[in-house]
């Protein structure tokens, strides 16, 4: 498994939306993503940091079901 890098919220909201999810809603300086898939709806939260921690990048991604991979290619 690649490493994740350090980026901020706004690049990872990006490959978010690239990867079909969308924004629904912002609450203070967290933004609430989703995406409609067969199985249903995924959601995740991002919160608005400069620089995101890897831990919080990883549990992003458990939230929104990809994996590091697919979020490194659409980077």
């Amino acid at each position: 498994m690649p490493k994740l890098p350090r980026i901020s919220s706004r690049e990872a909201i990006r490959v978010l939306e690239r990867l079909g999810f969308e924004q629904v809603r912002q609450t203070g300086s967290h933004v609430v993503m989703k995406r409609q898939t067969p199985d249903g709806v995924i959601g995740c939260v991002v919160p608005l940091h400069r620089e995101l921690k890897v831990g919080t990048l990883s549990g992003i991604l458990k939230q929104a079901q990809v994996t590091v991979e697919e979020f490194i290619e659409n980077l």
